[in-house]
Parts: structure tokens; sequence; C-alpha cells
């Protein structure tokens, strides 16, 4: 595909427009789409600052701006390609992200035996991590994923598969010592921007009781409703959608695709039927992806899954979902989430249609 021709989230309207009719009925009974243009008339001392910040006038005063919701899970975006150029007055930070990760060797998570805190059902071994129980819990049933590996940007598929079956087994464990706590979470905040308090690779697992965490459930709400309303899977048909547009990578039975509705930047999904070999080499190749290809440094990652013993509410349908987020640049001080984000809808610079391009390359 040329540059000129290349699919751009700006042209997604026309796109849309040119699939085949059964396509644009499945993609309107998922999301709406509008497309704004925003307008401005900068005075002329302003005009030099603009030309050499945009690389022209024309770009700032007529912009196109595509804003995509979700009808059922009420989550959208509003892209704006020309956000990617704005400047950035925050200052950088001083510190340099390998250094800081260097500096950090020796820590608890390094020796975590001796270093960190045991669960009251024990720990779990796995071949390359160990678990921990989390000092300051989230909720009753809160563990640790510590990586035998100090940096948490280095990482083979088979320590991947590793992270997730550790914290599968440290799950049913939790599960056991209380029965009633069923509902599973695995996480994964990569450096200081994501939130991680501890440079060291780890991952996080928690087991919660009475219903799923919020946004999980509100999902599994959503795709009940849609079953209710259209007589048709809502997963199926949402990879359909992103196949429809070519958005989406297969990778055995699990599909890999950047999210039309991200919550902050390149924000990529996995979905899968199953926690299997295909879902942990996506993952894998989806973070291999993002850093060697995208240039992430910090990154929030969670599974959303099905709980692990029988509940009243239908789970019946609900795939294994893994949701990527690219946190920006650990060295820049300015904050990648403000208002509209929490309160509002997200804003986002990234295209959808570059992240598919690379994931497909990987």
């Amino acid at each position: 595909m040329t540059e000129a021709h290349r699919r751009r989230i700006a042209d997604l309207e026309a796109q849309v427009a040119s699939l085949p009719a059964s396509d644009r009925t499945r993609f309107a009974r998922l999301f709406r789409l509008d497309v704004a243009t925003g307008e401005l008339v900068p005075p002329p001392k302003m005009e030099p600052w603009i030309i050499r910040q945009f690389g022209s006038l024309e770009v700032v005063q007529q912009q196109r701006i595509v804003k995509i919701t979700n009808r059922h899970t009420l989550e959208g975006a509003l892209f704006n390609e020309l956000r990617a150029s704005q400047p950035i007055e925050a200052p950088p930070g001083a510190d340099d992200g390998d250094e800081a990760i260097r500096r950090s060797q020796g820590g608890p998570f390094c020796h975590p035996l001796d270093g960190t805190s045991i669960d009251t059902f024990g720990r779990v071994r796995g071949r390359f991590s160990i678990t921990a129980s989390n000092v300051a819990k989230y909720d009753g049933l809160h563990g640790v994923v510590v990586f035998d590996e100090h940096h948490p940007l280095r990482f083979t598929a088979e320590q991947v598969a590793d992270y997730v079956d550790t914290a599968q087994k440290w799950a049913q464990a939790a599960h056991q010592a209380d029965p009633q706590a069923c509902y599973p979470l695995f996480l994964w905040n990569c450096l200081w921007r994501s939130g991680a308090s501890i440079l060291h690779g780890h991952a996080q697992m928690l087991l919660t009781r009475g219903m799923h965490y919020a946004r999980v459930e509100a999902w599994r709400q959503a795709a009940l409703h849609y079953r209710s309303v259209h007589n048709t899977d809502y997963f199926d048909d949402l990879i359909a959608v992103y196949r429809a547009l070519d958005l989406a990578i297969d990778h055995g039975a699990a599909c890999i695709f950047p999210t039309l509705t991200p919550f902050k930047e390149r924000e990529t999904h996995i979905i899968a039927r199953n926690l299997d070999d295909d879902l942990k080499g996506a993952l894998y190749r989806t973070l291999r992806t993002f850093v060697d290809h995208l240039g992430v440094r910090s990154f929030n990652l969670v599974l959303y899954q099905p709980p692990l013993a029988p509940v009243e509410e239908d789970w019946s349908s609900f795939p294994f979902v893994v949701r990527l987020i690219d946190r920006g640049d650990p060295q820049n001080n300015r904050s990648d989430i403000g208002s509209m984000e929490m309160f509002a809808q997200s804003v986002v610079t990234t295209d959808p249609f570059r992240v598919a391009e690379a994931v497909r390359a990987t």
C-alpha cells in the first residue's frame, strides 16, 4: 500500500461508506461515528510560529476531528492527528529510563524471598517468576508476580507466557483459600508513567468477591444487552468490524486489533475464547511490537476474564480480553491524562491504522 493510499482514521467515514452493506450495518450497530471541522483565525503575528510548529497555516485553520463512540460500552475517543504536533511546555524528566532501572537493581524484588511478603496460602513459583503478597492492597486478595528479570522491558515469549500462567495459578490458590472470591484480574504496569511504584519487572493479580470489577462487568452487561437486542454475539460482531476495516490481525485463534475507541494512545485489544498459547503468543507479539517497533517504554496492560467458578450471572459468551495502552515517554513530565479523559471522552493522537500496520509486520 503506497503512502498516498494508506488508510487513515481521518478518512474512516469514507472507509465505512465503502464497506459491503452487511459490514456497514454491523458497524452502525456497534459504533456511532461523527466528524467535525475545527476552525480558527490566527493573528498575523502568530502565523510564523504556526508554520514552524505545524507545517502550514491551512492544517490549523481547518482541522478534521473524528469522534467515535461504542454504543454499548459507551467508551469513545476523539481523534485529531494535529494534536501530535502541539507544543509541550512541561520540562522533560532529568533521569534516563535505563539508568534509573539500572540504579534500582538490588531492591526488594531482586531478592523476593526476603524482600516481599507472603500470601497466607503461600507463594507460587513459575519458571521465570514468583508471587508475593502486595503490601498495600487494592482488594482483599492482591498478589504480585515478581519477574526474575529485573529490566521490565526485557522479556521473551516464554517469560510472558510464564507471567500469565503464574498469575493464573496464584488466582486458583487464592480461590481455594477463599471460595467466595472468584473474579480474577491480571494487571501489568510498566515503569512510573503507568503508575508502577517499583521499576523491577512485575505484574499483579487480584481476586474479588460478589461481582467482577466495574469495567469488566460493564462489558459483560453491554454484550448481553447487544445479544438480546440483535440476536448475535457482541464480540463476534466486534471482531468482524475490525476485520472489515483491515484493522484485525489473527494470531492463531486469537485476534489482535487497535481499538477505534481507545482510552489513550495505541490502545490495542486481543480477544480469544481460551487462555491458551495463541492468546499468550499474541500478547508477546503485541508487546514486542509496542517496545521494538513503536518505541513504547511505559504501558498499562489488563486481562479481563470470566470468573473461576459458577456464578449467578451469565458469562457463557464472555471471552478473554487483553487491553494494552501506551503511556508515553517516561522522561516527559507532562501527564497524558486530563479532564477530558477522566470526565468526558478520550482525546487521542495515534492513528489505529498505523498501530495495525506495525503489529502485522511483526
